[in-house]
C-alpha cells in the first residue's frame, strides 16, 4: 500500500517539472529542486540519527550514483521542457520496462522467462507508439526530441533503481539518498551558470509550490520511501505500483495545462501498463 500511494504522488512530478520550467530553465530546475529535496531529507535523516558520511570504501560508489541521478535528472528536465507532460508521464514511467530487462542480467532473482518477455514486447510497443505521437503544440516545441530524451531518461532511472538496491543491502537507506544529491547539486549548478540564465519570467506562487513539490514531497518523502523498500524488495517487483502513475499524471495535465487527451496516448499508455502488469505478474518470485 506505501508503494502504491508513493507511486500516486509521484504521478504529480513531471507536472510538477513543466509547471516550473515555465519560470526556471532544466538545469537551474534541478538545482533548486534538490537544494529544497536535500534539506528535507537531512532534517528527516537528523531526526532518525541516521549516519550519513560515506566510508572510505563508499566514495565511488556514491560518486557513481550520484553521476547516473545527475545525468537522469537533467534527460528528465530537458525532455519534459521540449514534449508535454502528459506524453513525458507515460514516457517516463515505462521505467519498469527497462527494470525488468536489466534485472535480468545483474538481478539473479529477477529472471525473465516467455511470458514476461511477451509483457515487455507489449510495453515497448505502447512505449514507442506514445514517443512517436502529436502532443499540443503549445506544450511540445520539439516532441520527438523530447520524447526521446525521456526514454533515455527511463532507462537510467532503471539502472539507478538497480543499484541503488544493491546499495542499500549494505547501508541504511538515507545514505544513497544523500549522496546522489550531494554529488548531483554541483554538477547541475555548473550547468545552469555556464548555459542557463536564472530566471525565464518573473518567479509566482506556482513554480515555486511546483519546486517544492518536486524537492519535499518527491526529493525528499518519495526518494527515501522508495529506498526504504528496495531494501526488502526487488526493483522489478516494485516497478509494478508504477502501473498508476501514467494515468494520473495524465488527466492531471489535462487539469492543469487544458491539455487534450488524445485517445492514442491513452491506448499508448494502456498497452505499457498492460505489458508492466504482465512482466510483475509472472516474476518468480
Amino acid at each position: 500500500m506505501l508503494a502504491l500511494w508513493v507511486s500516486i504522488l509521484w504521478g504529480g512530478n513531471v507536472v510538477a517539472i513543466k509547471l516550473g520550467l515555465g519560470t526556471l530553465p532544466p538545469f537551474w530546475s534541478a538545482f533548486w529542486r534538490f537544494v529544497v529535496g536535500a534539506a528535507t531529507v537531512l532534517v528527516w535523516a537528523w531526526i532518525k540519527r541516521a549516519e550519513l558520511f560515506p566510508k572510505r570504501g563508499d566514495w565511488g560508489s556514491a560518486a557513481l550514483l550520484g553521476s547516473l541521478f545527475a545525468a537522469q535528472i537533467s534527460c528528465l528536465n530537458l525532455g519534459v521542457s521540449l514534449t508535454s507532460p502528459a506524453y513525458g508521464v507515460v514516457l517516463l514511467n515505462a521505467h519498469p520496462v527497462f527494470t525488468n530487462l536489466f534485472g535480468h542480467f545483474i538481478d539473479s532473482e529477477d529472471k525473465l522467462n516467455f511470458r514476461r518477455l511477451a509483457g515487455l514486447a507489449l510495453a515497448v510497443m505502447g512505449m514507442s507508439y506514445v514517443a512517436v505521437g502529436k502532443p499540443d503544440a503549445a506544450l511540445a516545441p520539439n516532441p520527438i526530441a523530447g520524447n526521446l530524451i525521456l526514454i533515455v531518461s527511463a532507462a537510467l532511472l532503471a539502472i539507478r533503481a538497480l543499484y541503488t538496491r544493491r546499495l542499500v543491502q549494505r547501508v541504511n537507506t538515507f545514505k544513497p539518498v544523500v549522496w546522489q544529491m550531494a554529488f548531483a547539486l554541483p554538477i547541475f549548478l555548473g550547468f545552469a551558470l555556464v548555459l542557463e540564465p536564472p530566471l525565464l519570467q518573473p518567479i509566482t506562487w506556482p513554480p515555486m509550490a511546483a519546486i517544492f513539490y518536486q524537492g519535499a514531497i518527491i526529493g525528499g518523502f518519495c526518494f527515501v520511501t522508495w529506498t526504504q523498500l528496495l531494501q526488502k524488495h526487488a526493483a522489478g517487483i516494485l516497478s509494478m505500483f508504477a502501473f498508476l502513475v501514467p494515468f494520473f499524471g495524465v488527466f492531471l495535465s489535462a487539469y492543469m495545462f487544458d491539455e487534450t487527451i488524445d485517445p492514442s496516448l491513452l491506448l499508448g499508455a494502456s498497452l505499457v501498463t498492460i505489458g508492466i502488469v504482465i512482466v510483475t505478474r509472472f516474476s518468480g518470485k
